[in-house]
């Protein structure tokens, strides 16, 4: 069996810290907790778990800090933790029987990672990252911000063990386009992956035309990440939108598809498109392409899973709906349900469709049965 050391970087983690190391104790060899500046009680908590708890001046430098945490790990792999995130019981009960049968020769580990959720508990925003990583020095994290350890070696994907991001606040909002601005102010020049989390940021503080520019740059270089791009355009679309660049909104959506074969979470936008502009049968084309999309979770892009079956589905119902469809709008509502039996307006739908097909002398028929 292999042996973990849990790596992690924290600063006032005073409410969450022990929520994260109770969930993820018993899976743990070693628990290695780098403080960057707390003034609460964060490495108090820590020293109750622990007695590796060392102290790091804080450089702006996501990279250098985990990079260091790491270094004082002496399992076979490291294992890093944000303070906010949890492993629910089943993933940890999944991730302790990979403990013991991980292929040998395994450089790295990737699991989802699940950043949000709807009213029931289920992940709405998702996406894989270099989880475990064998402790072996040549691995590195890179970027001052939006780190990462570029996947390489012989990469396992574990799909049934994934670690929640359970965030209570926002403890510094300003933080990650500080510190790119930072960078560019030194004169450094931002890698690709650093140029696309800073248009993201520029959008996140509505700075949308400076936000259009750097996303439209990062989008003429030759060496980005396809994922990145795909979801660039993504972000330069909404720029657009919020701009009122309707329709060149709408053709950097297309734009999307030079780069891999069409996205859900990209077609359930253009649908939106041509619902704004009342096309109806254009957009029930693109919900019905979004329903019949595959995911590829292991690309380690970003997933909205709601976007391959729920939304198409409840967006169908609408699109049906206004053609006057009704028996087709009440087929994709209850499609929706099965999604979502509790869904508020799954449920208003289903009450609206036993009226209206009533009323069209169409005999209603729940289809959950």
């Amino acid at each position: 069996m292999i042996t973990v050391s849990l790596c992690m970087i924290v600063k006032n983690e005073e409410a969450v810290l022990a929520r994260c190391l109770d969930s993820v104790k018993d899976l743990a060899d070693e628990i290695i907790i780098v403080d960057t500046g707390s003034r609460d009680s964060t490495k108090e908590i820590a020293r109750r778990y622990t007695e590796h708890v060392f102290d790091f001046v804080w450089t702006d430098d996501f990279a250098a800090a985990r990079n260091f945490s790491f270094s004082k790990a002496g399992s076979m792999y490291c294992m890093w933790l944000d303070a906010d995130d949890v492993i629910l019981p089943a993933d940890l009960a999944q991730m302790q029987r990979l403990k013991a049968t991980l292929p040998p020769g395994t450089d790295m580990v990737m699991m989802p990672y699940h950043t949000a959720f709807d009213e029931s508990g289920k992940p709405v925003f998702s996406y894989y990252r270099e989880r475990w990583i064998a402790n072996r020095g040549a691995y590195q994290w890179v970027g001052a911000v939006h780190e990462t350890i570029p996947p390489q070696g012989n990469v396992y994907y574990c799909s049934t063990a994934a670690v929640s991001h359970k965030k209570l606040q926002v403890q510094d909002p300003e933080r990650n386009l500080r510190i790119f601005e930072k960078c560019i102010a030194r004169g450094e020049t931002l890698n690709a992956r650093q140029q696309f989390y800073y248009g993201r940021e520029l959008y996140y503080h509505h700075r949308l035309e400076k936000a259009a520019q750097v996303l439209t740059a990062f989008l003429q270089r030759e060496d980005g990440w396809v994922e990145n791009q795909i979801e660039a355009c993504l972000f330069l679309y909404y720029c657009q939108c919020r701009t009122g660049q309707k329709q060149q909104a709408l053709e950097t959506l297309f734009r999307s598809f030079v780069y891999d074969a069409p996205r859900a979470e990209i077609c359930c936008e253009i649908g939106g498109c041509f619902m704004e502009r009342q096309e109806y049968q254009k957009a029930v084309y693109w919900y019905k392409t979004a329903a019949n999309t595959p995911r590829k979770d292991i690309t380690g892009g970003f997933v909205r899973p709601d976007c391959y079956d729920y939304i198409p589905y409840i967006q169908l119902c609408v699109c049906y709906d206004r053609l006057g469809d009704y028996k087709t709008a009440d087929f994709y509502n209850e499609q929706a349900g099965r999604c979502k039996p509790q869904d508020k307006a799954y449920l208003q739908n289903k009450r609206y469709f036993q009226t209206r097909l009533a009323e069209s002398g169409t005999a209603y028929r729940t289809r959950n049965a």
